[in-house]
Parts: structure tokens; C-alpha cells; sequence
């Protein structure tokens, strides 16, 4: 499914999370697999990933899921975290921030229950909240969500599907998009999604949490 990782580099800066969601079939979150310098399975997609061929650096979670088979065999990068307060995708994100990495595409966020999948995707605007200098994005089979809490201009092509999930109720305003916003409070993640991109980028002005999402080609 996908090929054989690369030796771990020291002090890798960029990671690859894989969480408990559907395993990717789309050749974009693939490759992400695929280059990854640093590969970390939440403890309840590792069992998976192994069993396709993977070797991941690090197993992060509470434990409950890795096989027995697995627990001895990783047992060295195996690393507990009880905590009930939050899931093993912020566990995995916390600890790849505790390596110095400040780069992280997740991977299998989405695609089971509905509930997981909106709960992960939310997480984003957590994320972002961690410092200034760490970027987390999450790619699935569909496309790529990217949490901003700032102004930004996205790269784009013309056609491209944009959808912006508002967390906070402060204004919005867009540029090269088909339906603008103006100055727009979003008070239901409906209102902003289903927009198309006009050209090679879009902006999105905003100093609340926002979530955009771009469909692959």
C-alpha cells in the first residue's frame, strides 16, 4: 500500500500522524506517508499500519489498543499517556511538539464515525493555538484542512472546491472566491461552506479561528 520508510533523520522538524480513521486510499495523503522523515501512530492505527508493512517511530495513547504482539515488539517507542481529558490525536500532536517538531500533516483523521470525524477536524483550531511556529494540517481522501487564526492567501487553481468552517464569531472576509464574504460573521459551519475558488489563489481575512478546506483536483 505504500513503500518502505526511510531510516528516521535526527532532529527531523516535519511528521506524519496517522490516527484511528480509515486508512488513506488517495495517492496525496499516500505520499505524505510515503516522504515522511517521522511517522507517529496514535495507538489505535498502529495496529493497522504494521500490519500493511509500516514501522513507525512513535506509538502514542493510552494504551488500549495496540496488540499484545505490538506492545512487545515497539515496546521501546510505545509511550503511555492516560490522561482522559483528551484523545490520543492531541496526545500525538503534544508529543511530537515535545520533539521539536513544528511541522505535522495528519492522516486517517476522518472517515469512520461521524462523531470522531467532526471532533478531529475541530481540533485543528486547537492546534493552532499551540505557539506561533508549529503548522498542523489534516489531509484525507477528499482534501486538505488548514486552520488559521490570521490573515492568509492560499494557493489555488481556478475551480477548486473551498469550504471555511468558522469557530469564532468574528468577521471574515474573502477575495477570489465566488461567493465573497464581506466583513461576514459565520454562526453555523453551513454558511461557509461550498464556495469555488477563481484562480491560482484565494484570501481569507480574519483574526478569528477558521478552518478551510481545498478538494483535490
Amino acid at each position: 500500500m505504500f513503500k518502505a520508510r526511510k531510516m528516521k533523520k535526527e532532529n527531523s522538524r516535519s511528521a506524519v500522524i496517522i490516527a484511528k480513521g480509515r486508512f488513506p486510499r488517495h495517492p496525496i495523503p499516500l505520499s505524505y506517508i510515503n516522504k515522511a522523515e517521522y511517522i507517529v501512530c496514535c495507538d489505535g492505527a498502529a495496529n493497522e499500519f504494521i500490519a500493511g508493512g509500516g514501522i513507525p517511530n512513535a506509538i502514542v495513547g493510552d494504551g488500549d489498543s495496540v496488540s499484545a504482539e505490538n506492545r512487545q515488539r515497539f515496546g521501546s517507542i510505545l509511550h503511555i499517556n492516560r490522561d482522559q481529558e483528551t484523545n490520543d490525536l492531541t496526545k500525538s500532536v503534544h508529543y511530537c511538539v515535545q520533539q521539536g517538531i513544528t511541522d505535522i500533516v495528519i492522516v486517517g483523521g476522518t472517515g469512520r464515525r461521524e462523531d470522531h470525524t467532526l471532533g478531529n477536524i475541530s481540533l485543528l483550531a486547537e492546534y493552532i493555538a499551540i505557539d506561533e511556529i508549529t503548522r498542523v494540517i489534516m489531509t484525507t481522501d477528499w482534501g486538505i484542512f488548514t486552520p488559521i487564526r490570521a490573515d492568509q492567501v492560499f494557493q489555488s487553481f481556478k475551480g477548486e472546491a473551498v469550504s471555511l468552517f468558522s469557530i469564532d464569531r468574528e468577521p471574515i472576509t474573502t477575495h477570489n472566491l465566488e461567493y465573497a464574504l464581506d466583513n461576514r460573521v459565520l454562526t453555523n459551519w453551513w454558511q461557509g461552506s461550498l464556495n469555488v475558488s477563481l484562480g491560482d489563489t484565494f484570501n481569507v481575512k480574519t483574526s478569528g479561528r477558521v478552518i478551510v478546506f481545498q478538494a483535490y483536483k
